[in-house]
């Protein structure tokens, strides 16, 4: 059986467990998702990855830090980013600037990281701002699709200078439906043509450089009438693959949401819910905030129960996606905190967004 480790978990609390090690080594194991509780400070999170990683080098260290209110480190040096609707409304004033703070942006925010031995932000955010969402709301950087995409990928160009890889969210498009699919399983009633024709551009226009996609645990209902987008092979092959050409990563959505806890009107587990969303074409799947609970016995659930099926054949682990998930480690070694406050090109990018902020 060919390697494959999809999963992406996280750990309870600011130290490795036992339980985490063990996890960390699960042949499922293929990443480590962070959260604020895991943090101290700089040195404690630079020695947690460090941890982690000698357990398992090629491990995937994941963060959501995009910005704004969705910025998991905040003090001891990290820099307070604007939500992406701030470079939307740059935008308004000065198309050009907007580009620049946006890359500016990147290139600090995955600088940053870097420098702790974090390998990849879950962004940008390409859902369009239609005012109807409250869980996207300021996190959209516009209502235009065409802006959208020239700010994500202006803000993909500074994550890249950074030697950060890029996941592109919630494809089709998660700011059209007021439900938050945290709590609730949103449905969205538009036609396919009107969805490709709007929210899902983006990922038509970066196609060819988008390294991942994280697709939405929403229902479009006159597509896949019982299937949220990240469990479905008519979102993820027939239209993201085959249609739009996207060859990278795909990640599902937090399989704990209650977005994931039904498929085709019936409540699943989380193995079965990890075998839809890789059978329907994800190549990795997350599964967060449950190490916290009865000692993460859903964890070990969800990583015995994929190998488990993927030993009956009920989904086959894939190469592919395997080279996939190897493809978002940096290429290149990061610059350690103390050089990062040195360098020009940082020191530069800082400034700049530092004075459109300010």
């Amino acid at each position: 059986m060919p390697e494959h480790a999809p999963v992406v978990l996280d750990i309870a609390g600011t130290q490795l467990s036992a339980d985490d090690r063990r996890r960390l080594q699960h042949p499922m194991t293929g990443g480590m998702i962070l959260f604020s509780r895991h943090w101290q400070d700089r040195a404690h999170l630079t020695a947690l990855v460090a941890e982690a990683k000698a357990l398992r080098p090629d491990l995937l260290v994941c963060v959501d830090h995009e910005g704004g209110r969705v910025q998991r480190f905040r003090s001891d040096g990290f820099t307070h980013l604007p939500p992406m609707r701030f470079y939307g409304e740059l935008w308004m004033q000065d198309a050009l600037l907007a580009t620049d703070a946006a890359t500016a942006a990147g290139y600090v925010l995955a600088a940053e990281l870097r420098a702790c031995g974090v390998d990849l932000s879950f962004t940008p955010v390409l859902d369009l701002d239609h005012g109807r969402s409250h869980v996207i709301g300021d996190r959209a950087f516009h209502r235009d699709a065409r802006v959208t995409t020239l700010l994500a990928k202006s803000l993909m160009q500074g994550l890249l200078q950074a030697g950060m890889a890029h996941c592109g969210k919630h494809f089709p498009g998660h700011g059209h439906v007021e439900a938050d699919s945290h709590v609730a399983i949103p449905v969205d009633k538009r036609s396919r043509k009107a969805i490709l024709e709007d929210d899902a551009r983006p990922y038509e226009w970066l196609s060819s450089s988008l390294a991942s996609v994280m697709p939405a645990h929403v229902i479009y209902s006159r597509v896949d009438k019982q299937r949220p987008a990240g469990f479905s092979p008519v979102w993820l092959q027939d239209i993201l693959r085959g249609e739009l050409g996207f060859t990278g990563a795909v990640f599902s959505d937090d399989l704990s949401m209650e977005g994931a806890r039904q498929l085709d009107g019936q409540a699943v587990s989380f193995t079965q819910a990890g075998v839809a969303a890789l059978n329907a074409g994800c190549d990795l799947v997350l599964l967060c905030n449950q190490s916290q609970v009865e000692g993460g016995q859903a964890v070990d659930a969800l990583l015995d129960g994929l190998l488990a099926e993927a030993q009956r054949g009920h989904w086959r682990p894939s190469e592919e996606s395997e080279a996939r998930r190897m493809a978002l480690l940096p290429q290149t070694q990061p610059l350690a905190w103390d050089e990062l406050m040195h360098h020009a090109p940082y020191l530069r990018a800082l400034e700049r967004l530092n004075g459109w902020v300010q």
